[in-house]
């Protein structure tokens, strides 16, 4: 017997020395890779079309990795609360077991007054016993603890909804901005393209001038420092915007490379329209910040814990119920009900639970404090995006009156220049003017709407409505649009006319 277990010993001692470490094959590693990009892939619902602001708000809510995280930490909350619901309920375990030996369990007696035995050696059990049980306990102290910690858990499923709502709400604000840059994008990228082009052209003609030396040298040089300046301000423009796109379908959550088309919008928009009422701002950002109810909610928590401890100071009391069987043929009854209680008392818990309750104490008071700040950081949040948000809006209108006076001067550059009453650079500078003015007044309206979505994150407001998980995004897109569309107004703009680089420029 004992030879048996040494063998067993040995060969289970030198098959954990055989275990050794080993590296990822170039296989494994183009399995991951391609299981992980058909992943992404597949997340996502094909592109149907033209996208708009709402679609895009859409897709970034559903399909944005940081959003993703906030979701299934929100889930992950839910199913914890779940877990700690089994946790009120009693204990039910079932048991069994078989024990055998070579040879009987057996005893004897003696006389404690004279040392003789009186009984012959007995046995009361066979050599091998079957039993099973099954048994029904419950501890009523660890219930009301139990009861505390899932009611704590219910407040974690509500912090972890906020936080989701909070990062729905800045990236709400983070799309607005960023479409709009796009939009810009679409409308003048191909005119800023054609502008450097342009200038190309013409400091090739510039350094023509300069080789065969038809006029004096500082008038073409300084010519072209013109044209260098004219293009470094397009190259900058052209940087900017060209990013634009992809910097939206990151936020959208669409994979790197992706090609999509935005529905540009017709030059007859619309801007949000907020009543500056700032006592009513200010009430409604304390009553909805995320922030703010998370904090509620901690204090909650918090005062659970206070009466968590004290319910650690009571006796415990152990109730159980089960019934038994064995197979040892000399009991009298194989099968029987049997039944319990027991009561303990741990007595140190009486002298741990003041440090304990000043614990809970210098925790309320440290929530009471971030409570306190936070209150002021968001009242001073909702000033300083109402005044960002009607400063926005004069921008654009100053932006818009600047454009139609630059469209003026465009026109009457052209107009001059056919006639041969200016130069070149004169309509090439005037261009580049035109479009930094599109650009800007885009740029204006791009800052109107995520002024706009700051005021509304600093007062609370929901950035889409409940219930978006099940939704496709067509639907989280009519849901949006039904929500923020009513906020607009229309602001009336002049029509755009035909583009200047329509207009082949002379030799």
């Amino acid at each position: 017997m004992f030879r048996i277990a040494g063998l067993l010993g040995t060969v289970l001692f030198i098959s954990g020395c055989m275990v050794k470490p080993y590296v990822l094959t170039q296989d494994d590693v183009q399995t991951r890779v391609a299981k992980d990009l058909e992943t992404v892939s597949a997340l996502q619902e094909p592109l149907s079309g033209p996208i708009d602001l709402y679609e895009a708000i859409a897709r970034a809510l559903k399909y944005n990795l940081d959003a993703k995280v906030k979701a299934m930490q929100a889930q992950l909350a839910h199913q914890q609360l779940n877990v700690a619901h089994y946790t009120l309920l009693p204990q039910l375990s079932a048991n069994a077991g078989f024990d055998g030996r070579n040879s009987y369990s057996g005893g004897g007696a003696q006389s404690l007054l004279d040392g003789r035995p009186v009984l012959e050696p007995f046995t009361s059990s066979d050599k091998n016993v079957v039993s099973g049980n099954l048994a029904l306990s419950w501890d009523v102290l660890d219930f009301g603890l139990s009861f505390v910690r899932a009611q704590q858990a219910a407040d974690n499923v509500m912090i972890a909804e906020e936080e989701r709502r909070r990062i729905a709400v800045r990236l709400v604000q983070d799309v607005r901005s960023a479409y709009w840059r796009a939009i810009s994008a679409e409308r003048v990228l191909a005119r800023v393209k054609f502008l450097d082009e342009s200038v190309n052209t013409a400091l090739e003609r510039a350094q023509q001038i300069v080789d065969k030396k038809l006029q004096t040298p500082l008038t073409p040089l300084n010519y072209r420092r013109d044209l260098l300046n004219i293009q470094r301000e397009v190259q900058r423009l052209y940087r900017e915007l060209s990013t634009a796109r992809v910097q939206l379908a990151s936020m959208m959550g669409l994979p790197p490379g992706t090609e999509y088309e935005l529905e540009v919008p017709q030059r007859t928009s619309t801007l949000p329209v907020v009543n500056l009422n700032t006592e009513r701002m200010e009430e409604q950002a304390l009553l909805y910040r995320a922030e703010l109810r998370s904090i509620d909610y901690q204090k909650r928590i918090n005062a659970k814990e206070a009466r968590a401890v004290f319910l650690e100071l009571f006796p415990n009391l152990k109730l159980s119920l089960g019934g038994y069987y064995s197979s040892n043929s000399f009991f009298l009854y194989q099968n029987w009900l049997g039944y319990a209680s027991q009561v303990s008392w741990n007595l140190v818990s009486a002298f741990r639970m003041p440090a304990k309750l000043k614990a809970v104490e210098a925790h309320r008071q440290v929530l009471d404090a971030q409570s306190t700040a936070l209150t002021l950081t968001i009242l001073t949040e909702v000033h300083v995006g109402a005044l960002q948000f009607a400063h926005a809006s004069q921008e654009y209108f100053t932006a818009k009156s600047y454009h139609e006076t630059q469209l003026a001067i465009t026109d009457h550059t052209k107009n001059l220049w056919l006639t041969k009453s200016t130069t070149d650079l004169t309509l090439i500078r005037e261009r580049v003017n035109d479009v930094l003015a599109e650009v800007r007044m885009d740029s204006a309206q791009s800052g109107v709407e995520s002024a706009y979505a700051t005021l509304m994150a600093s007062m609370g407001e929901d950035a889409a409505p409940t219930g978006l998980d099940g939704q496709t995004v067509t639907e989280l897109a009519d849901a949006l649009r039904k929500q923020w569309a009513p906020a607009t107004r229309a602001v009336s703009e002049t029509g755009r006319r035909p583009e200047l680089h329509a207009i082949p420029m002379a030799n």
